[in-house]
């Protein structure tokens, strides 16, 4: 699991070809208290994707800064690569149906596990569907 953003760039810039990451926000809202502490459970939804390249995200900060002048309303920010071909990175158009598909698998809680994921304060968070 990766612990850090810096991390996430930092294998994003080692790839052999050029990645565009992708972001979706989401908000959580809680729907029962667990008898464990660290157990919570509740509902996500999506609030906004964008698509940047590595080189366009200097920090998890400036991320989080840049989305807070869009929508403050968001509690995770699930994280996923697209890989370029050629030494060439994905455009933006290519981008798209990707972030369509990390839209649907938030909303449905569907294959969430393959996206990391942090919340408001850079701590990596794991999730579970029920």
């Amino acid at each position: 699991m990766i612990s850090m953003f810096s991390d996430l760039l930092e294998m994003a810039n080692e790839q052999p070809d050029p990645q565009r990451l992708l972001f979706l926000f989401a908000s959580a809202e809680a729907t029962k208290k667990s008898a464990k502490r660290d157990d919570k459970k509740g509902t996500i939804s999506p609030v906004m994707v964008v698509d940047k390249l590595p080189e366009e995200v200097p920090s998890f900060g400036a991320l989080s800064k840049e989305a807070d002048s869009i929508n403050k309303h968001w509690d995770f920010v699930f994280i996923a690569s697209l890989s370029g071909d050629n030494k060439t990175p994905p455009s933006s158009d290519d981008a798209e149906p990707y972030l369509n598909r990390m839209t649907e698998d938030v909303s449905t809680g569907q294959n969430i596990r393959r996206y990391v994921v942090f919340d408001r304060q850079e701590n990596p968070i794991e999730l579970l569907a029920s």
